[in-house]
């Protein structure tokens, strides 16, 4: 299960800062001075913002129970988030939030390897911090299309030869083949970034033991199975409700006609707020999160089933 996943609150932005040339951060806390939802490295909010609800992960410090620090990098191409947070969200303003959750959480381990492209440093940060804080063997390469576009140098700077920095204009992409050679029993991998940067370090582990290898992607996993897809039968075990998911709908738009809605930030398979607990059947998993072969939950916005049926926990 999530860790988290506190319900909605209102919270004021209290500061702004910029951390690179086209990533900006938000500070947040609540008006009345309350402490907010505990959370540890990897977990996100979902920011909501004029029609739109947005991830964001969580780039501060857990002990700090008074405000919650994201950062945001402006998307030339935005539907509307984060061209929104850079250009009229200011200081003063209301925000909701929800959550967090943590669908990233830190493994136990002997050595880390950390690897960030971009924007994909701000989950790993507060890994960073805790692993340094618990005197633990890790390593960040941290990759960015120039030093201007890539955030907290300075302070990843404290950590001396630890952080390997990567600019692509200074040293071309990050090199992989190398770091990511010699599979390792007792060393995990944590990953962030775009999704070519995703795809290539999950194809270098193919060879690494199973559970070696962590990501988190800010939008969903590339489908190509979409001619493929086949109704199935949706089964809630506390009625016996029965629910036909046609081929072109989502389990989750066939449970809101029908009335019951589940939480729903992002839609897309990415935030965890709609997971289901599975009862019987196989789930089709196609969202960012969960392992192909684990059978225990689903995320109904975007996965469907193996088998014919599927029985929730609803």
């Amino acid at each position: 299960m999530n860790d988290g996943d506190t319900g909605v609150l209102e919270l004021e932005v209290i500061a702004l800062r910029r951390e690179s040339d086209c990533v900006l951060s938000v500070e947040l806390a609540d008006p009345e001075k309350r402490a907010l939802p505990g959370w540890k490295p990897g977990a996100h909010i979902d920011l909501g913002l004029p029609e739109h609800i947005r991830q964001y992960s969580l780039v501060g410090d857990p002990s700090d129970r008074h405000s919650y620090r994201i950062a945001v990098l402006r998307e030339p191409e935005s539907s509307g988030g984060s061209s929104y947070v850079h250009a009229q969200l200011r200081p003063g303003e209301l925000v909701e939030i929800g959550g967090p959750r943590n669908n990233f959480p830190l493994a136990g381990a002997d050595r880390y390897l950390m690897i960030a492209g971009g924007v994909g440093i701000t989950p790993l940060l507060p890994m960073i911090r805790e692993l340094h804080a618990q005197n633990k063997d890790w390593r960040l390469l941290y990759g960015g299309r120039s030093r201007r576009s890539m955030a907290y140098l300075a302070e990843l700077a404290e950590y001396g030869r630890r952080v390997d920095v990567r600019p692509f204009d200074e040293c071309g992409h990050l090199d992989l083949d190398s770091e990511l050679a010699t599979p390792s029993d007792n060393t995990v991998v944590y990953c962030c970034g775009p999704e070519a940067l995703i795809s290539a370090v999950e194809n270098h582990c193919e060879t690494w033991p199973a559970g070696a290898l962590h990501v988190e992607r800010f939008s969903a996993r590339p489908r190509d199975d979409e001619d493929d897809l086949r109704a199935f039968e949706l089964v809630l075990a506390s009625s016996g409700q029965r629910f036909t998911v046609p081929a072109e709908s989502s389990a989750l738009d066939v449970l809101g006609a029908a009335g019951i809605d589940l939480p729903n930030a992002c839609r897309d398979g990415v935030c965890g707020s709609c997971e289901t607990r599975v009862l019987a059947g196989l789930p089709l998993h196609r969202d960012a999160l969960a392992d192909p072969d684990r059978t225990d939950i689903v995320y109904p916005c975007v996965s469907r089933s193996r088998s014919a049926e599927l029985v929730l926990d609803l």
